[in-house]
């Protein structure tokens, strides 16, 4: 008989994780090293610590200097994983950016990057990614992160909304159209996360204020609360999902 916990197993698997040089990208990409999958690490920063710590965990690890907003990166990164491993189980579509101004003075420059990097790129890697296992006949796992701005408006944050919402929307359109193919697609929506991105709210002490008074459990989340949810994503314990948009948000959304 099989155990329970082998089904959040990854041994075996290699996973393709964009944005991997700090922050959620980091954290997952540890855990699913710690899970056992060998990992390519998609990022322009320094990840020279995190491949120690998948080292480590006695897993494998490629490095990716790539942007995923430039058109050539999605069959850049999918080479780069089949060049070294051979295969690619998972991606998850972590990178991305944001740019905060009123709306009547937001500018088409930050609508058009933030597009660009946060749903235009996943949909290119993705695309890219989907195909090498149909072709190859092979199952496989997609995880976007999506956004509490995949259900809600925000605050000068249009470009940013926008993408967020969308993502939700193309996670269910590809589910559609892979889960015949073995292929499962979902998303994470993070709530509010103590990283580098979020840093101007949490020095703002009203906003931070406003948003602790409205989070159930009291409390920022941490990177480390977002692992969980990725590995089981990732895993054969999620064959059954599909389209799925799971938040991880200490009880924001239902407040």
């Amino acid at each position: 008989m099989t155990n329970i916990l082998d089904s959040f197993r990854l041994d075996g698997k290699v996973a393709i994780v964009t944005g991997a040089s700090r922050g959620l990208g980091a954290t997952m990409a540890q855990a699913y090293a710690e899970a056992g999958a060998d990992l390519v690490l998609v990022a322009r920063g320094d990840m020279s610590a995190l491949q120690k710590t998948i080292a480590a965990a006695g897993r494998r690890s490629v490095v990716v200097a790539a942007d995923v907003g430039q058109p050539a990166a999605a069959a850049q990164i999918v080479a780069a994983a089949y060049a070294a491993f051979g295969r690619a189980d998972i991606l998850v579509n972590n990178a991305g950016i944001i740019r905060r101004a009123n709306l009547i003075e937001f500018s088409e420059t930050d609508w058009s990057e933030v597009l660009n990097v946060n749903l235009t790129g996943a949909f290119r890697l993705s695309q890219r990614f989907a195909a090498e296992l149909v072709a190859r006949k092979s199952p496989g796992k997609i995880i976007n992160i999506a956004s509490m701005l995949s259900f809600q408006g925000g605050v000068r944050v249009v470009s940013y909304t926008a993408a967020k919402s969308a993502l939700a929307g193309l996670t269910r359109a590809m589910a559609n159209e892979l889960a015949p193919s073995g292929i499962n697609v979902n998303a994470i929506a993070p709530g509010y996360m103590a990283t580098d991105n979020t840093a101007a709210l949490q020095a703002d002490p009203v906003r931070n204020r406003a948003i602790l008074d409205r989070i159930p459990a009291g409390r920022w989340g941490t990177p480390a609360d977002l692992a969980g949810a990725a590995v089981f994503l990732a895993a054969p314990a999620s064959d059954y999902m599909q389209g799925h948009v799971l938040a991880v948000d200490g009880g924001w959304l239902v407040r």
